[in-house]
């Protein structure tokens, strides 16, 4: 097994992060870590009060010079993220890493019945899971660019990250095999009432995050924009969503997380490593869309022929 520290993160003062779902588990173990790296970190999230305790609660434990505040952001609804991502361009005129968490209270879980949006005709776990942080991270690739193309940067150090939480498996998002996402009914696709057809429906979400992000790459390398894009799995943690389960979903899944989870800080390692890591300044091309697994290890992304077919 790899091994890292945080002493393998690099100097962050100056920078400036945006983390979503950072209250609670993963997310808040991500911002502490850079934050006690010097970075100035909001933490997006949707219950100010919430959000304001967890706030108070990092600043007890020590995140030496660095910094977090609250960005108010639900993403439930993707014009409520564009909102979220226009309040903070009001705020601030540069962008070092944004870390888009699909975990906890910024998603939904493997628990259905999922129900279609008033408003759009989505399925709602493809909503919150997927759209709105396409929407979030689509308005916030001008400061990003700006801030990685700017005189004197570190080009390394800007990241557009997916960060991937699986409950039951770090294979969730090879489940829904074939598939496509070509049409809006594709993309509404729902596997049924019965608990695997749950989490297949909610693995459809984790591989739209994988194959966005790997187009993003893409786009950005074709326009030579020097941000590194990459899909992070955290590893089996418990999480608040772990507990948002019903009774049968919890008899299917605790066997696998309860007893042989890692403490969120051991989850969120991996996520700070690809935020902020030495190493990948120095291997960026090694990294470029890369999908990493614990204890930051590249991994091919599994089923890679399902990714491959959706697209």
């Amino acid at each position: 097994m790899k091994s890292v520290s945080e002493d393998d993160l690099a100097d962050l003062h100056g920078k400036v992060v945006l983390v979503t779902s950072g209250n609670t588990s993963v997310g808040y173990a991500t911002i502490q870590m850079l934050a006690q790296r010097g970075a100035k970190v909001y933490m997006g999230a949707r219950n100010g009060e919430r959000a304001a305790a967890a706030i108070k609660q990092l600043e007890s434990e020590n995140i030496n010079d660095g910094s977090v505040l609250w960005l108010k952001l639900d993403l439930s609804d993707p014009r409520t993220a564009r909102a979220a991502a226009n309040e903070f361009l009001e705020k601030e005129k540069r962008l070092d890493v944004l870390v888009t968490s699909t975990v906890n209270n910024a998603a939904m879980q493997p628990v259905g019945p999922f129900k279609f949006d008033d408003k759009d005709g989505l399925l709602d776990i493809m909503v919150t899971n997927h759209f709105s942080h396409f929407v979030l991270t689509d308005t916030l690739l001008p400061p990003l660019k700006e801030t990685a193309n700017e005189s004197g940067a570190t080009p390394d150090r800007q990241r557009a990250l997916q960060k991937l939480r699986r409950t039951l498996s770090s294979s969730a998002h090879t489940r829904p095999k074939p598939t496509t996402f070509s049409t809006k009914e594709a993309i509404n696709k729902n596997y049924g009432e019965s608990t695997g057809a749950y989490i297949s429906t909610y693995g459809r979400s984790k591989l739209a995050n994988i194959l966005y992000m790997k187009e993003l790459q893409k786009r950005l390398n074709t326009e030579s924009v020097p941000i590194t894009c990459i899909a992070v799995h955290p590893g089996r943690t418990t999480t608040e969503g772990s507990f948002l389960q019903t009774v049968t979903t919890r008899e299917l899944t605790l066997p696998q997380t309860t007893g042989f989870s890692a403490p969120w800080r051991h989850g969120a390692l991996t996520v700070a490593f690809a935020a902020a890591s030495k190493e990948i300044a120095a291997q960026r091309e090694q990294y470029q869309g890369a999908y990493l697994v614990p204890i930051a290890a590249v991994e091919f992304c599994a089923g890679r022929e399902v990714a491959e077919g959706a697209l």
